[in-house]
């Protein structure tokens, strides 16, 4: 199975969330392909059955699987980064400070492995302290082409950015945007992106040149009352992603 996903006109590929493996395939289909899904390792009491279950989930949609920190929980860092290296997955969510070991521990360069990286309300500058023990400091806050550079030497593929609260940082995220594509850096814009906004938040990162965009969709198109994304949605923001690259 292949370990790089599979982006639309070698650009854009959603990560949205998985209530089920049969929701996991019903997305995976609505998306042609062209997506991420993301299984939260906060959900399982251990890396055993996490293995055991991810691997099932990464069979199942040709190893597009995502594997999850959980709402950015820096405690789920060292769990993510033994998976990884076990399940060889497509995509890996990292706090900044476990970019390295997922990367080590992947063993190969191929699968996309995130780094964290937070608002700050000053563009261009980024908090990069969302590790387990950093979250808990006074906030360590760089120019975003240090932290990207500090993630290049960590073997790291892609910022994620979170929270975005939508578009309430737009300044913010469109200097990270413009710094990714003059470093030659992958975006992943994550938090509060649902339906009204998606366009624009994938516009920006596309107009200011980003080679390869990783946008997460979570809870917006999430059926509250099953649990599990809702197909239909997916298949709205593909079209959507089909316009943006017309």
């Amino acid at each position: 199975m292949s370990l790089t996903p599979n982006y639309y006109r070698d650009r854009v590929c959603l990560n949205v969330l998985a209530g089920s493996k049969q929701n996991a395939v019903d997305v995976y289909e609505a998306a042609e392909g062209h997506v991420l899904v993301g299984v939260l390792s906060k959900s399982y009491p251990d890396v055993p059955s996490a293995v055991a279950d991810m691997r099932d989930y990464a069979g199942r949609i040709n190893n597009a699987l995502s594997i999850g920190l959980g709402a950015g929980d820096p405690k789920q860092s060292a769990m993510v980064a033994e998976l990884a290296g076990q399940l060889q997955p497509q995509h890996v969510n990292q706090v900044f400070t476990g970019v390295g070991a997922s990367r080590a521990l992947l063993g190969q360069s191929e699968s996309l492995v995130n780094g964290l990286l937070s608002p700050t309300g000053i563009p261009g500058m980024v908090k990069i302290s969302t590790g387990a023990l950093s979250a808990q400091q006074a906030d360590g806050i760089v120019p975003i082409a240090t932290a990207i550079a500090l993630l290049k030497d960590m073997g790291g593929s892609s910022v994620k950015f979170f929270p975005m609260n939508g578009l309430a940082c737009r300044d913010e995220y469109v200097a990270v945007a413009e710094a990714c594509a003059r470093h030659d850096f992958w975006l992943e814009p994550t938090g509060g992106i649902d339906l009204d906004n998606f366009e624009e938040i994938v516009r920006i990162a596309l107009e200011a040149g980003v080679a390869k965009v990783i946008p997460h969709i979570y809870s917006s198109i999430i059926d509250q009352a099953s649990g599990e994304t809702r197909p239909e949605d997916v298949r709205t923001l593909l079209a959507t992603v089909k316009g943006l690259l017309a």
